[in-house]
């Protein structure tokens, strides 16, 4: 039903706006207790077996909502009634910014893929933390993308993922650091050897100040499914020399290449089904160059229960979707998730833990 009205009826309007009003149904249905309650007992996936331990940080499962959906932590109780694992919130800037011009949103139906432009819309960093605070009883694990204004100089982009960081670091669980937009002027350069030591080093440096004589939080970069290896190579090496905590593969990407919809020419960064082997290629890399020493996220065109074991068995330890969310409707994490453990019975695996970098 789902996916006949997303097609015949929902693709008259503007996603954005489609966005907005699932926000808004996420955000009511998330204060309103007897929803919530209904919500979750229609929308839950089975757990067991599927507990998994990474980042010092215990998950129900390994599926969780990338970022870009919730960017303002304005409904995660609603999120957390769908039945996603983790919430990544933002990315946030230190100041409030609108993005890019609208129309920025692009649907491609014939290939399962979303292409975006939006350009980091937020609230900013003081708005975001009084949300956060007014959810602070939220109990499964929050990571918070930091990232730049707009207008911010290369030179001093590490300014601000410092600020977010230093505002939001009592909220979040872990961190990752959003290098790799293709939607912000400039921002990739930052996954070069010119800037991306540099950047490590503050932030690692303020993430042990907040954290004063406790362990500081996880740090990971997010990076692009568009490096070649030695671009990777690196990326991880400079990763592993300031003790990054992980890394998420992977962004958006600016190929095009087999596209069918009408929206292909489209700039933006391109998610969903296209970018499903790339992304896989990319966590298989990084994984076998760590030798698995570092947890991997692994995000991109993930629409079912298999999606996620071939992440997983890449290399990934948790993975994250969106497009496939936006396509599957609100029965997409339950329905993942037993169709996970539905192929681990058939494989005649027991713990999750033995699918990583199992293949």
């Amino acid at each position: 039903m789902y996916t006949f009205l997303y097609r015949r009826l929902l693709k008259w309007i503007d996603p954005e706006q489609i966005h907005g009003l699932a926000m808004l149904f996420l955000k009511v249905s998330g204060s309103v207790a007897p929803i919530h309650y209904l919500m979750s007992r229609v929308l839950s996936p089975p757990l067991e077996s599927m507990g998994i331990e990474t980042l010092g940080l215990t998950f129900d499962h390994p599926l969780g909502v990338a970022g870009g959906f919730d960017k303002d932590a304005c409904c995660l109780p609603g999120i957390d009634a769908l039945g996603f694992s983790f919430v990544e919130v933002g990315t946030v800037t230190p100041l409030a910014q609108p993005g890019n011009p609208r129309k920025r949103l692009f649907r491609l139906y014939e290939d399962e893929a979303i292409i975006n432009r939006m350009g980091f819309p937020n609230a900013g960093m003081v708005k975001i933390a009084h949300n956060l605070h007014a959810m602070r009883y939220f109990k499964k694990p929050i990571c918070i993308s930091l990232g730049k204004n707009k207008a911010t100089d290369l030179s001093l982009a590490y300014e601000d993922y410092v600020k977010v960081l230093q505002a939001l670091y009592e909220y979040g669980d872990f961190f990752i650091i959003n290098i790799s937009s293709p939607n912000t002027p400039e921002l990739r350069k930052l996954q070069t050897r010119a800037y991306l030591g540099d950047l490590l080093h503050h932030v690692q440096q303020s993430l042990r100040e907040q954290a004063g004589e406790d362990k500081p939080k996880p740090l990971l970069v997010k990076i692009a499914p568009d490096l070649e290896d030695r671009e990777l190579d690196t990326l991880i090496d400079l990763s592993l020399q300031h003790q990054i905590g992980g890394i998420v593969a992977t962004n958006t990407t600016l190929s095009r290449e087999g596209l069918r919809g009408a929206n292909r020419s489209e700039e933006g960064g391109l998610s969903g089904r296209p970018l499903h082997q790339r992304s896989t290629e990319i966590i298989r890399y990084v994984y076998r160059r760590t030798q698995g020493q570092i947890p991997i996220i692994g995000v991109g065109g993930i629409f079912d229960g298999d999606d996620v074991w071939e992440k997983m068995a890449a290399g990934a330890t948790l993975v994250q979707a969106y497009t496939g969310f936006i396509y599957r409707g609100p029965c997409f994490v339950k329905k993942a998730i037993t169709q996970l453990q539905q192929r681990m019975a058939a494989e005649g695996v027991r713990d999750i833990g033995e699918i990583v970098g199992s293949g």
